[in-house]
């Protein structure tokens, strides 16, 4: 019994895939950020030049249509 446990406590490849798990999840949540940034800069980028072209912004949402 005394053995197995000491077997447990010196066994890592539990703590290694949890490692892993966590630096996926922080990768993760870094591209989430990143590409938020990305999309909100475009948006205006985008917006700015609809303006300049004398394009206004659709009412009521968008859509494709229908009645």
């Amino acid at each position: 019994m005394r053995l197995n446990f000491s077997n447990f406590l010196r066994d890592e490849e539990g703590a290694t895939a949890i490692e892993y798990g966590l630096i996926a999840a922080l990768i993760a949540v870094v591209a989430m950020i990143a590409m938020g940034n990305v999309g909100t800069s475009l948006e205006k980028i985008f917006s700015s030049i609809a303006t300049k072209l004398g394009f206004t912004a659709p009412s009521g949402g968008g859509g494709s249509g229908g009645s």
